[in-house]
């Protein structure tokens, strides 16, 4: 319940740019520097999704200085341009320090110190110091106003895995929680095809106008239908004969329609075998 809340209050509540910094390249940069450190599954997912939520609410800061300062003096104000410019030359600084902060929230597993940060940020030419990445994890966390314990797609995973487990739903369960640990990285990794996919099956139209690409937009952003979806693929894939008790499960614990699960699945596993076909 507390997972369906914090989910559907952030749906309500979701800016316009949603998605703008889940990318591919940026997700794959993430998860291959998470993998370097020997971080844990969810410090990766916790990363993308504070670097996204961080990035927008900067780009918005950035803005209204500009509107701020276009009212204040015509001649002095920063173009667009120099907005852009300032975001890239500090992007992977800001980045390096998403994971930093993500890793410290798995108490688990070690974190990532400011040494090992430094050294990799020195590997791509940069040539920051200790001060200035404490500056940037500051400077994150007072832009998300030390909000950063978000839940991520894989806490809704596991939990409902183990909501359906508790449900007396016979399932393998290690192998399915594994093969849905992947399945998400692949969805993180393949976002964009997977829902515009989804979006032409649910319009049953292969050109979304402009105004349906905004409206699918809390799709996409939909944390509960993505566990959900991750979880029907992953026991199709796995344990089909269990499939259909699967969804019903599902719908019951969480409202989303068959139809919507069985569409999100074959988005899915459509994509999956597209990539792995010659």
């Amino acid at each position: 319940i507390h997972l369906a809340t914090e989910n559907e209050q952030y749906l309500s509540e979701l800016p316009e740019q949603a998605g703008y910094f889940k990318e591919t390249r940026i997700v794959e940069f993430i998860f291959l520097l998470s993998e370097k450190w020997h971080l844990d599954q969810s410090t990766r997912y916790q990363a993308v999704e504070l670097l996204e939520r961080f990035m927008i609410k900067q780009v918005e800061q950035m803005c209204d200085d500009r509107g701020n300062a276009k009212g204040r003096d015509q001649g002095q104000r920063s173009s667009w341009s120099s907005v852009r410019d300032q975001i890239a030359n500090t992007f992977v600084l800001r980045l390096v320090s998403c994971v930093q902060l993500a890793s410290k929230l798995s108490l688990h597993y070690s974190r990532v110190t400011s040494d090992t940060a430094l050294k990799f940020l020195q590997s791509l030419k940069y040539s920051y110091t200790k001060q200035e990445l404490l500056e940037s994890e500051l400077a994150v966390l007072n832009t998300l106003h030390f909000h950063i314990n978000v839940s991520t797609p894989l806490a809704y995973v596991e939990l409902l895995l183990e909501v359906l487990g508790y449900n007396g739903c016979l399932l393998p369960a290690k192998p399915l929680h594994q093969l849905g640990v992947q399945l998400l990285d692949f969805c993180y990794l393949t976002r964009e095809t997977i829902y515009d996919t989804l979006l032409k099956i649910a319009i049953e139209n292969s050109t979304p106008s402009k105004l349906q690409i905004a409206k699918f937009l809390t799709v996409k952003e939909d944390s509960m239908l993505l566990a959900v979806g991750v979880i029907s693929a992953g026991v199709f894939i796995l344990s089909p004969r269990h499939w259909e008790q699967v969804v019903e499960h599902l719908n019951c614990i969480t409202g989303i329609t068959p139809q919507s699960i069985l569409e999100f699945s074959y988005a899915v596993v459509r994509r999956i075998v597209g990539s792995t076909t010659p």
